[in-house]
């Protein structure tokens, strides 16, 4: 087993190839060994290569006396949505999944009972090191028994539902929604099946690990084509496209315009800062600054935050946050106790436009008050290195530096962040100014330094 399928956030690569069973056999001992847990929450996405995986990983989890909760087909939120309903009789749980990565990748999120995911920082280097280890991890004196949980799904549905507070009649709403051959075509069928008259438009509800429409990745605006096609044809109000797991979810407005995952979140606390005034919430810090004064102009509190799940779960449970939003198009509920949720998500939408009886390009553009220029990828030789250097090059013009994640640098009228990518081998940038042509010349100033 390869160090380097252990990633910040979770277990994942090439499946098979880097990933095999006998390599998940010995990730269930692992964490056997490691956590001793009495009772294990075991789910699985749709890939091809996800059952034999989690058997594997089942008979790893019980030779060491854990007793295993298998959920069985499950989204990302689903599976979070288990583990924090069972948290008081539950000591981990791990679902089998590479979320929006390509068909040919698999692996595992893991998670304590007490809500917290396990990542870098918080046990994954233990569990790499003795995965990867020599070190034979002997069988527990007694195996582990298996019990099947049929209703996750309906009761997961249901406490969506509830949480919204969506309600009314449907009739005059055209929808367009792509599942991508991902999880969310297990929960929309019962999930819509609620809004009762609507118009819906599905796009590739069918379960399919291959993804054979296109990248389950709303973050890809290519992705959107086929969703954007559907709604101009059906003139509809809004859609909604879904990646892999279902862990993340973009937004197009009737004009087909894809919102910043920023410009989502900014929508969303107005609606989670009216059932919960004066919450604090949490925004990663490649952010619109439109998103903060939003927040605090609405009487909430703004709190930046380290990118990445592990570490914004981490400090929404600490914080005791109602909500936090991702630029990547993860948002996360202080109700679900930091669980992301996109299913609920689409209802507040759908909420939202409901009372403000407007067009959601007039509800969500006004927010935006800035240049930004979305996230920029460079692959350099040395990432540290990188950073240091651009660092060095503006610390004697900026207002501030915070270096919570790579290094965010605040300057009178703009801003950027750099920082190395938790998954992939590459340099982050973000920026924002308050206009176009001002963002443009501080990216090509940035480019040229970064080359």
């Amino acid at each position: 087993m390869q160090p380097s399928i252990f990633k910040s956030y979770d277990i994942r690569a090439l499946s098979p190839g880097e990933i095999e069973i006998s390599d998940a056999e010995r990730i269930g001992r692992t964490l056997g060994a490691i956590y001793k847990p009495k009772r294990v929450i075991v789910g699985h996405d749709m890939r091809t290569t996800s059952q034999e995986l989690e058997e594997a990983l089942i008979e790893g989890l019980r030779s060491q006396g854990a007793d295993i909760v298998r959920i069985g087909l499950c989204s990302t939120p689903m599976f979070y949505f288990a583990m924090t309903e069972a948290r008081e009789s539950v000591d981990l749980g791990v679902m089998v999944t590479a979320s929006h990565n390509p068909s040919e990748y698999n692996g595992f999120k893991m998670m304590l009972g007490n809500g917290l995911p396990i990542g870098q920082g918080s046990g994954m280097e233990d569990i790499r090191d003795m995965a990867c280890s020599e070190m034979p991890i002997p069988h527990a004196a007694q195996t582990g028994s298996v019990t099947d949980d049929e209703h996750v799904l309906e009761h997961y549905i249901e406490k969506m539902w509830q949480l919204s507070g969506l309600a009314g009649d449907f009739s005059d709403l055209r929808i367009a929604v792509d599942a991508g051959n991902g999880m969310n075509g297990h929960t929309l069928p019962k999930l819509l099946g609620r809004l009762h008259g609507a118009h819906i438009e599905k796009l590739y509800w069918d379960l399919d690990g291959r993804f054979p429409n296109h990248e389950a990745n709303p973050v890809k605006t290519e992705t959107l084509d086929a969703l954007r096609a559907v709604m101009k044809k059906h003139q509809c109000h809004v859609g909604f496209a879904f990646d892999g797991d279902g862990d993340r979810i973009g937004v197009v407005d009737e004009e087909g315009t894809p919102i910043p995952g920023d410009m989502l979140g900014a929508l969303l606390s107005q609606e989670i800062l009216r059932d919960h005034p004066q919450a604090t919430i949490l925004y990663d810090l490649r952010s619109s600054s439109s998103l903060p004064e939003l927040i605090t102009s609405l009487g909430g509190t703004a709190k930046m935050c380290r990118v990445g799940h592990a570490h914004i779960k981490k400090q929404l449970i600490e914080e005791n946050a109602a909500f936090a939003s991702e630029l990547s198009m993860h948002f996360y509920f202080g109700d679900l106790r930091g669980s992301e949720a996109t299913d609920l998500v689409l209802l507040l939408v759908l909420k939202f436009m409901q009372r403000e009886g407007k067009p959601l390009s007039q509800l969500w553009k006004p927010l935006k008050k800035y240049a930004h220029s979305g996230e920029i990828n460079f692959k350099v030789a040395d990432t540290q290195a990188t950073i240091e250097r651009i660092q060095e090059h503006f610390v004697s013009k900026a207002k501030d530096i915070i270096t919570i994640d790579g290094v965010r640098m605040n300057f009178e009228g703009w801003w950027f962040s750099v920082r190395a990518s938790n998954t992939e081998p590459l340099l982050r940038l973000n920026l924002e100014a308050k206009t176009v042509e001002e963002m443009e010349a501080h990216k090509k100033e940035l480019t040229d330094l970064i080359y």
